[in-house]
Protein backbone atom coordinates (compact mmCIF):
# COMPACT_ATOMS: atom_id res chain seq x y z
CA UNK A 1 0.00 0.00 0.00
CA UNK A 2 2.79 2.58 0.51
CA UNK A 3 4.05 3.00 -3.29
CA UNK A 4 0.37 3.44 -3.88
CA UNK A 5 -0.36 6.37 -0.87
CA UNK A 6 3.02 7.59 -1.97
CA UNK A 7 1.41 7.70 -5.80
CA UNK A 8 -1.80 9.80 -4.56
CA UNK A 9 0.49 11.98 -2.40
CA UNK A 10 2.70 12.87 -5.51
CA UNK A 11 -0.38 13.42 -7.48
CA UNK A 12 -2.39 15.63 -5.51
CA UNK A 13 0.99 17.97 -4.85
CA UNK A 14 0.94 18.34 -8.34
CA UNK A 15 -2.56 19.33 -8.41
CA UNK A 16 -1.20 22.46 -6.47
CA UNK A 17 1.32 23.73 -8.84
CA UNK A 18 0.83 27.45 -9.94
CA UNK A 19 0.21 26.64 -13.53
CA UNK A 20 -2.49 24.61 -12.86
CA UNK A 21 -4.05 26.86 -10.44
CA UNK A 22 -3.92 29.96 -13.21
CA UNK A 23 -6.33 27.04 -14.97
CA UNK A 24 -8.54 26.50 -12.12
CA UNK A 25 -8.90 30.37 -11.33
CA UNK A 26 -10.13 31.59 -15.29
CA UNK A 27 -12.52 28.32 -14.97
CA UNK A 28 -13.64 29.58 -10.98
CA UNK A 29 -13.93 33.70 -12.64
CA UNK A 30 -15.69 32.49 -15.33
CA UNK A 31 -18.39 30.80 -13.68
CA UNK A 32 -18.83 33.47 -11.02
CA UNK A 33 -19.18 36.11 -14.02
CA UNK A 34 -16.68 37.85 -14.60
CA UNK A 35 -15.93 40.49 -17.63
CA UNK A 36 -12.36 39.88 -17.30
CA UNK A 37 -11.16 39.42 -20.91
CA UNK A 38 -7.78 38.88 -22.37
CA UNK A 39 -7.90 40.19 -25.97
CA UNK A 40 -7.36 37.33 -28.92
CA UNK A 41 -3.87 39.17 -30.24
CA UNK A 42 -1.94 38.85 -26.97
CA UNK A 43 -3.36 35.26 -26.54
CA UNK A 44 -1.79 34.53 -30.22
CA UNK A 45 1.37 36.48 -29.10
CA UNK A 46 1.64 34.44 -26.06
CA UNK A 47 1.11 31.17 -27.78
CA UNK A 48 3.93 32.29 -30.02
CA UNK A 49 6.37 32.90 -27.69
CA UNK A 50 6.14 29.73 -25.85
CA UNK A 51 6.15 27.99 -28.73
CA UNK A 52 9.29 29.55 -30.26
CA UNK A 53 10.65 28.72 -26.82
CA UNK A 54 10.29 25.48 -26.51
CA UNK A 55 11.24 24.86 -30.49
CA UNK A 56 14.51 26.89 -29.74
CA UNK A 57 15.34 24.46 -26.78
CA UNK A 58 14.43 21.66 -29.03
CA UNK A 59 16.22 23.12 -31.66
CA UNK A 60 19.30 23.64 -29.88
CA UNK A 61 19.62 19.82 -28.12
CA UNK A 62 18.54 18.45 -31.86
CA UNK A 63 22.11 19.77 -32.98
CA UNK A 64 23.87 18.07 -30.20
CA UNK A 65 21.42 15.15 -29.91
CA UNK A 66 21.89 11.55 -31.25
CA UNK A 67 19.37 11.70 -34.30
CA UNK A 68 19.29 7.50 -33.88
CA UNK A 69 17.58 8.16 -30.44
CA UNK A 70 15.10 10.01 -31.63
CA UNK A 71 13.80 7.44 -34.03
CA UNK A 72 11.70 5.05 -32.33
CA UNK A 73 9.80 7.62 -29.64
CA UNK A 74 9.31 9.77 -32.77
CA UNK A 75 7.30 6.32 -34.89
CA UNK A 76 5.97 5.67 -31.66
CA UNK A 77 4.68 9.44 -32.13
CA UNK A 78 3.07 8.93 -35.40
CA UNK A 79 1.77 4.98 -34.73
CA UNK A 80 -0.40 7.05 -30.99
CA UNK A 81 -1.60 10.27 -33.43
CA UNK A 82 -2.98 7.68 -35.68
CA UNK A 83 -4.03 5.09 -33.57
CA UNK A 84 -6.22 7.71 -31.52
CA UNK A 85 -7.93 8.90 -34.68
CA UNK A 86 -8.86 5.18 -35.67
CA UNK A 87 -9.76 4.14 -32.44
CA UNK A 88 -12.31 7.30 -32.08
CA UNK A 89 -13.65 5.83 -34.98
CA UNK A 90 -14.73 2.48 -34.44
CA UNK A 91 -15.64 3.84 -31.22
CA UNK A 92 -17.31 7.63 -30.51
CA UNK A 93 -17.99 8.20 -34.37
CA UNK A 94 -20.54 4.72 -33.87
CA UNK A 95 -22.28 5.88 -30.40
CA UNK A 96 -26.15 6.54 -30.92
CA UNK A 97 -26.90 10.66 -31.46
CA UNK A 98 -22.90 10.77 -32.43
CA UNK A 99 -22.72 12.18 -36.45
CA UNK A 100 -19.97 9.92 -37.91
CA UNK A 101 -17.75 12.83 -39.31
CA UNK A 102 -18.45 14.44 -36.60
CA UNK A 103 -17.28 11.71 -34.08
CA UNK A 104 -14.03 11.39 -36.59
CA UNK A 105 -13.26 15.58 -36.64
CA UNK A 106 -13.19 15.25 -32.79
CA UNK A 107 -11.04 12.29 -32.23
CA UNK A 108 -8.95 14.00 -34.68
CA UNK A 109 -8.66 16.98 -32.95
CA UNK A 110 -7.86 14.67 -29.68
CA UNK A 111 -5.04 13.03 -31.96
CA UNK A 112 -3.48 15.90 -32.79
CA UNK A 113 -1.54 17.62 -30.00
CA UNK A 114 -2.00 20.98 -28.07
CA UNK A 115 1.01 23.56 -27.66
CA UNK A 116 0.21 25.41 -24.53
CA UNK A 117 -0.31 22.07 -22.93
CA UNK A 118 2.74 20.73 -23.90
CA UNK A 119 4.24 24.37 -22.54
CA UNK A 120 2.14 23.63 -19.14
CA UNK A 121 4.15 20.06 -19.02
CA UNK A 122 7.51 21.34 -19.37
CA UNK A 123 6.88 24.15 -16.51
CA UNK A 124 5.63 21.58 -14.30
CA UNK A 125 8.51 19.09 -14.66
CA UNK A 126 11.28 21.30 -14.74
CA UNK A 127 9.88 22.47 -10.93
CA UNK A 128 9.69 18.80 -9.85
CA UNK A 129 13.28 18.39 -11.40
CA UNK A 130 12.37 15.75 -14.02
CA UNK A 131 15.08 15.77 -16.50
CA UNK A 132 14.18 14.93 -20.29
CA UNK A 133 15.34 15.04 -23.54
CA UNK A 134 15.41 18.65 -24.69
CA UNK A 135 14.59 17.29 -28.24
CA UNK A 136 11.25 15.30 -26.90
CA UNK A 137 9.13 18.33 -27.70
CA UNK A 138 10.19 18.49 -31.24
CA UNK A 139 7.64 14.93 -30.92
CA UNK A 140 5.07 17.37 -31.31
CA UNK A 141 4.77 17.08 -35.36
CA UNK A 142 5.15 13.23 -35.51
CA UNK A 143 1.84 13.12 -34.01
CA UNK A 144 -0.04 16.29 -34.77
CA UNK A 145 -0.26 15.78 -38.63
CA UNK A 146 -0.54 12.20 -38.77
CA UNK A 147 -3.42 12.18 -36.73
CA UNK A 148 -4.88 15.23 -38.81
CA UNK A 149 -4.35 13.67 -42.37
CA UNK A 150 -5.60 10.38 -40.51
CA UNK A 151 -9.05 12.13 -39.89
CA UNK A 152 -9.67 14.22 -42.81
CA UNK A 153 -8.60 10.93 -44.47
CA UNK A 154 -11.03 9.35 -42.95
CA UNK A 155 -13.93 11.52 -43.27
CA UNK A 156 -13.56 12.24 -46.77
CA UNK A 157 -13.59 8.35 -47.19
CA UNK A 158 -17.08 7.90 -45.71
CA UNK A 159 -18.57 11.15 -46.95
CA UNK A 160 -17.79 9.95 -50.46
CA UNK A 161 -19.23 6.48 -49.81
CA UNK A 162 -22.29 7.67 -48.53
CA UNK A 163 -22.84 10.36 -50.99
CA UNK A 164 -21.68 7.47 -53.49
CA UNK A 165 -18.81 10.05 -55.01
CA UNK A 166 -15.79 8.34 -56.61
CA UNK A 167 -13.71 11.60 -56.07
CA UNK A 168 -10.08 10.99 -54.57
CA UNK A 169 -8.80 12.26 -51.30
CA UNK A 170 -5.79 14.58 -51.32
CA UNK A 171 -3.64 14.09 -48.67
CA UNK A 172 -1.06 17.39 -49.76
CA UNK A 173 -3.23 19.87 -48.85
CA UNK A 174 -4.04 18.24 -45.36
CA UNK A 175 -0.61 18.38 -44.89
CA UNK A 176 0.20 21.50 -46.12
CA UNK A 177 -2.77 22.98 -43.86
CA UNK A 178 -0.79 21.21 -41.01
CA UNK A 179 2.26 22.92 -41.38
CA UNK A 180 0.84 26.05 -42.11
CA UNK A 181 -1.02 26.39 -38.45
CA UNK A 182 -0.06 29.23 -36.26
CA UNK A 183 0.68 26.42 -33.63
CA UNK A 184 3.18 24.32 -35.58
CA UNK A 185 4.49 27.09 -37.62
CA UNK A 186 5.99 28.74 -34.80
CA UNK A 187 7.39 25.30 -32.95
CA UNK A 188 9.02 24.62 -36.45
CA UNK A 189 10.81 27.69 -37.06
CA UNK A 190 11.84 27.73 -33.23
CA UNK A 191 13.12 23.95 -34.12
CA UNK A 192 14.68 25.09 -37.32
CA UNK A 193 16.50 28.30 -35.80
CA UNK A 194 18.28 26.49 -32.54
CA UNK A 195 19.43 23.70 -34.91
CA UNK A 196 20.68 26.27 -37.74
CA UNK A 197 21.93 29.37 -35.97
CA UNK A 198 23.53 30.10 -32.38
CA UNK A 199 20.38 31.91 -30.97
CA UNK A 200 21.61 31.02 -27.45
CA UNK A 201 21.69 34.87 -26.45
CA UNK A 202 18.62 35.56 -27.04
CA UNK A 203 16.49 32.68 -26.14
CA UNK A 204 18.37 33.24 -22.37
CA UNK A 205 18.21 36.93 -22.44
CA UNK A 206 14.85 36.79 -23.52
CA UNK A 207 12.29 33.86 -24.50
CA UNK A 208 13.27 31.22 -21.33
CA UNK A 209 13.10 34.42 -18.55
CA UNK A 210 9.45 34.95 -19.54
CA UNK A 211 8.17 31.59 -20.02
CA UNK A 212 6.57 30.74 -16.44
CA UNK A 213 5.11 34.60 -16.78
CA UNK A 214 3.32 34.03 -20.05
CA UNK A 215 2.32 30.83 -19.24
CA UNK A 216 0.23 31.58 -16.03
CA UNK A 217 -1.69 34.40 -18.47
CA UNK A 218 -2.18 31.14 -21.00
CA UNK A 219 -3.98 29.00 -18.58
CA UNK A 220 -5.89 31.48 -17.29
CA UNK A 221 -7.51 32.29 -20.69
CA UNK A 222 -7.96 28.78 -21.46
CA UNK A 223 -9.59 28.20 -18.21
CA UNK A 224 -12.16 31.28 -18.95
CA UNK A 225 -12.64 29.53 -22.70
CA UNK A 226 -12.80 26.37 -21.14
CA UNK A 227 -16.15 27.35 -19.31
CA UNK A 228 -17.65 29.25 -21.69
CA UNK A 229 -17.23 26.42 -24.63
CA UNK A 230 -19.53 24.44 -22.08
CA UNK A 231 -22.30 25.86 -23.75
CA UNK A 232 -21.49 24.68 -27.11
CA UNK A 233 -21.21 21.03 -25.63
CA UNK A 234 -24.64 20.92 -23.96
CA UNK A 235 -26.02 21.13 -27.59
CA UNK A 236 -24.93 18.15 -28.84
CA UNK A 237 -24.90 14.70 -27.47
CA UNK A 238 -23.85 13.88 -24.12
CA UNK A 239 -21.20 10.50 -25.94
CA UNK A 240 -19.03 13.92 -26.37
CA UNK A 241 -18.65 14.74 -22.72
CA UNK A 242 -18.02 11.62 -21.47
CA UNK A 243 -15.51 10.85 -24.40
CA UNK A 244 -13.49 14.38 -23.39
CA UNK A 245 -13.40 12.68 -20.38
CA UNK A 246 -11.97 9.66 -20.87
CA UNK A 247 -9.93 9.99 -24.12
CA UNK A 248 -7.27 12.01 -22.89
CA UNK A 249 -6.20 9.72 -19.84
CA UNK A 250 -6.43 6.90 -22.17
CA UNK A 251 -4.30 8.30 -24.76
CA UNK A 252 -1.89 9.33 -22.59
CA UNK A 253 -1.11 5.86 -20.61
CA UNK A 254 -1.17 4.28 -24.55
CA UNK A 255 1.39 6.23 -24.64
CA UNK A 256 3.28 6.04 -21.53
CA UNK A 257 3.26 2.59 -22.08
CA UNK A 258 4.81 2.83 -25.51
CA UNK A 259 7.40 5.46 -24.23
CA UNK A 260 8.67 2.81 -21.16
CA UNK A 261 9.08 0.32 -24.22
CA UNK A 262 11.15 3.55 -25.87
CA UNK A 263 12.94 3.70 -22.41
CA UNK A 264 13.83 -0.02 -22.26
CA UNK A 265 15.24 -0.40 -26.28
CA UNK A 266 16.69 2.80 -26.29
CA UNK A 267 17.20 4.81 -22.92
CA UNK A 268 14.37 7.18 -23.73
CA UNK A 269 14.45 9.46 -20.42
CA UNK A 270 11.64 8.91 -17.53
CA UNK A 271 10.82 13.18 -18.68
CA UNK A 272 10.32 12.30 -22.43
CA UNK A 273 8.32 9.16 -21.60
CA UNK A 274 6.11 11.83 -19.52
CA UNK A 275 6.06 14.11 -22.45
CA UNK A 276 4.80 11.94 -24.77
CA UNK A 277 2.30 10.95 -22.78
CA UNK A 278 1.44 14.36 -22.24
CA UNK A 279 1.08 15.39 -26.07
CA UNK A 280 -1.26 12.20 -26.51
CA UNK A 281 -3.42 13.05 -24.22
CA UNK A 282 -3.83 16.59 -25.46
CA UNK A 283 -6.17 17.63 -27.90
CA UNK A 284 -4.85 20.64 -30.11
CA UNK A 285 -6.85 24.36 -28.90
CA UNK A 286 -4.56 26.00 -32.18
CA UNK A 287 -3.86 24.70 -35.73
CA UNK A 288 -6.22 21.82 -35.26
CA UNK A 289 -9.72 23.53 -35.54
CA UNK A 290 -8.71 25.52 -38.76
CA UNK A 291 -7.47 22.66 -40.32
CA UNK A 292 -10.64 20.48 -39.47
CA UNK A 293 -12.81 23.29 -40.47
CA UNK A 294 -11.06 23.10 -44.14
CA UNK A 295 -11.01 19.77 -43.87
CA UNK A 296 -14.20 18.29 -42.88
CA UNK A 297 -16.54 21.25 -43.56
CA UNK A 298 -19.61 19.01 -42.62
CA UNK A 299 -18.54 18.33 -38.93
CA UNK A 300 -20.03 20.48 -36.01
CA UNK A 301 -17.67 22.71 -34.37
CA UNK A 302 -19.98 22.58 -31.28
CA UNK A 303 -18.60 18.70 -31.38
CA UNK A 304 -14.82 19.12 -31.66
CA UNK A 305 -13.95 21.78 -30.44
CA UNK A 306 -16.52 22.31 -27.48
CA UNK A 307 -15.49 19.03 -26.12
CA UNK A 308 -11.97 19.29 -26.41
CA UNK A 309 -11.98 23.11 -25.38
CA UNK A 310 -14.68 22.71 -22.31
CA UNK A 311 -13.79 19.28 -20.98
CA UNK A 312 -10.95 17.61 -22.72
CA UNK A 313 -8.09 20.58 -22.06
CA UNK A 314 -8.49 20.48 -18.23
CA UNK A 315 -8.67 17.14 -18.26
CA UNK A 316 -5.15 17.03 -19.74
CA UNK A 317 -4.21 19.76 -17.88
CA UNK A 318 -5.62 19.55 -14.50
CA UNK A 319 -5.20 15.38 -14.14
CA UNK A 320 -2.94 14.13 -17.39
CA UNK A 321 0.24 16.04 -16.14
CA UNK A 322 0.16 14.73 -12.43
CA UNK A 323 -0.79 11.60 -13.34
CA UNK A 324 2.11 10.63 -15.26
CA UNK A 325 4.47 12.83 -13.57
CA UNK A 326 3.56 10.52 -10.37
CA UNK A 327 3.29 7.59 -12.39
CA UNK A 328 7.34 8.02 -13.90
CA UNK A 329 7.84 8.89 -9.96
CA UNK A 330 6.60 5.60 -9.29
CA UNK A 331 7.87 3.58 -12.24
CA UNK A 332 11.18 4.99 -12.33
CA UNK A 333 11.76 5.54 -8.92
CA UNK A 334 12.99 8.92 -9.17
Amino acid sequence: MDPLFEFFARFVAQLQSPTLAFLLGGILIAALGSRLDIPEAIYKFVVFMLLMRVGLEGGMSIREADLTAMLIPAVFAVVVGCGIVLLGRVTLALLPGVRTEDGIATAGLFGAVSGSTLAAAIVVMESEGLDYEHWAPALYPFMDIPALVMAVVLASLYLKRRDGSGEKVRVWPIVKESLQGAALSALLLGIALGLLTRPESVYAGFYDPLFRGLLSVLMLVMGMEAYARLKELRRVAHWYAVYAAVAPLLHGLIAFGLGYVAHVLTGFSPGGVVLLAVIAGSSSDISGPPTLRAGIPTANPSAYIGSSTSVGTPVAIAIGIPLYIGLAQAVFGS
